[in-house]
């Protein structure tokens, strides 16, 4: 596997063409985070489903919403997406859904920490955000089942207290 060549700073964005050059960063690190999965012995088809999972955090969650740096990872950002931002974007949010998004969460940032674009005290900051899924699925029934002016306290219980931009 070729070496990984990133800095932080490429990451980092402020206007739309800087955007769209993290965003090829991005994706560039997205393939070296799919072959390093077969490398670790996925079958290509799991190390896919891996990726595309990661991307869709990456891609959409990281860059799209939060505006911020992927080798910049926050306390929150995790629990965020997990516990709000994904079941307030899906038709129909499931927990085997969500846990596959998890999974590949983990998979990319334990593949940063790897390759030491992370540092091991961040990917455990990581890891402890991931494993409630009884929390998810809470928050999952919880939110099919507002009703009236539930809303606000439902988001309030696990709302997003990171640092937002992309010099974040």
């Amino acid at each position: 596997m070729t070496e990984i060549v990133f800095d932080h700073e490429d990451f980092d964005f402020e206007t739309l063409e800087e955007e769209l050059k993290v965003d090829e960063q991005c994706r560039k690190l997205l393939q070296h985070l799919y072959a390093w999965l077969q490398l670790q012995g996925q079958t290509p088809e799991r190390a896919s489903e891996l990726a595309y999972s990661a991307d869709y955090y990456v891609r959409d969650f990281l860059l799209d919403f939060l505006r911020s740096n992927v080798l910049r990872p926050q306390p929150g950002q995790v629990r965020f997406f997990a516990g709000n931002w994904y079941i307030t974007r899906t038709m129909e949010p499931e927990i085997t859904v969500l846990q596959r998004h998890l999974d590949g969460i983990a998979a990319f940032y334990r593949f940063l920490c790897n390759r030491q674009l992370i540092a091991a005290k961040e990917l455990a900051m990581i890891e402890a955000e991931l494993g409630p899924c009884d929390y998810y699925q809470e928050r999952i029934n919880r939110f099919l089942d507002l009703k009236g002016d539930g809303y606000e306290e439902w988001e309030r219980e696990c709302a997003l207290n990171v640092q937002t931009g992309a010099g974040a």
